[in-house]
């Protein structure tokens, strides 16, 4: 199935012309977004850890040429970088085509060995089983997942040691338990919301002035921290109960969902928001 970039016409709407722009986006993955951006004639660097995704950028960078670079790393290294961006574009989450890469173990629904990691380095899923204690465990599916019965879960898991999706799947009494914790699992392996508030962070530095962050989630736990950033970005700094407060250095973008028709043709689309800030000086 072709991938199908999320909110992506309500992302190039909130750019506006980028004819000339330098975009950094943050998540590569299957160039939908990056591509979008490069035809409307703006230049490009692209992040993505996941390895799997270097022969795409290539033929991107095939086409295109100069006006596009590829980084071969997390977008937390983004902290880097040393050019100005008029705009830095998040897609977070998990990609399709990880999902639909059975032996990477990130579904649920074909078995496969418990990965899930989108580096294809460092612990996996089950090495995290090794060295984690029952409690610990316990924290990481009710924090990352909201699981319910996250306890019994986690001495399941410690008990019989899972080493494919479908062990994992098996242990999970309550169906509607599977995804939650697949979801808490990945998000640890994969340090998600930790690299987002480290990139988040470097953001402010790496905007000119009137340059805009964007960012698409999926789940209400990197969209609280994307949403409570901006918050403190467009907030003024200083008591506002006293005078001569100091401008807030973002203004505040309005939120977009996915209307129906994009959630009918994409239903990957159904959890996505888009939240956005601009920076004012």
């Amino acid at each position: 199935m072709k991938h199908i970039p999320v909110l992506l016409n309500p992302v190039m709407t909130c750019l506006g012309d980028i004819r000339g722009a330098h975009i950094l986006d943050a998540t590569f993955g299957a160039g939908g977004y990056t591509c979008a951006f490069l035809d409307a004639g703006a230049s490009v660097v692209a992040f993505d850890r996941d390895p799997n995704v270097v022969s795409d950028a290539l033929a991107v960078k095939e086409k295109y040429g100069n006006l596009f670079e590829f980084v071969a790393e997390p977008f937390s290294n983004m902290s880097h970088r040393t050019d100005k961006f008029d705009a830095v574009v998040f897609d977070l989450g998990i990609s399709s085509m990880q999902i639909d890469t059975p032996e990477r173990g990130f579904s649920f629904r074909t078995d496969a060995p418990l990965d899930m990691r989108m580096s294809e380095t460092g612990p996996k899923v089950t090495d995290l089983f090794e060295k984690l204690t029952v409690v610990e465990l316990t924290r990481i599916l009710r924090d990352f997942g909201d699981v319910g019965p996250a306890s019994a879960i986690a001495g399941a898991i410690k008990q019989n040691m899972p080493k494919t999706t479908f062990d994992l799947k098996n242990l999970i009494h309550n169906p509607k338990d599977i995804a939650p914790v697949f979801q808490a699992l990945r998000i640890a392996v994969n340090d998600e919301l930790g690299e987002l508030t480290r990139a988040l962070d470097s953001v402010p530095d790496l905007l000119v002035v009137g340059g805009k962050c964007l960012c698409v989630t999926f789940h209400s736990l990197e969209d609280r921290i994307v949403k409570n950033t901006f918050r403190d970005w467009t907030t003024a700094p200083g008591d506002p109960r006293l005078p001569q407060i100091a401008p807030a250095k973002f203004e505040l973008l309005r939120a977009v969902t996915p209307t129906d028709d994009e959630v009918s043709m994409n239903p990957r689309a159904r959890s996505a928001h888009l939240r956005g800030v601009k920076k004012s000086y």
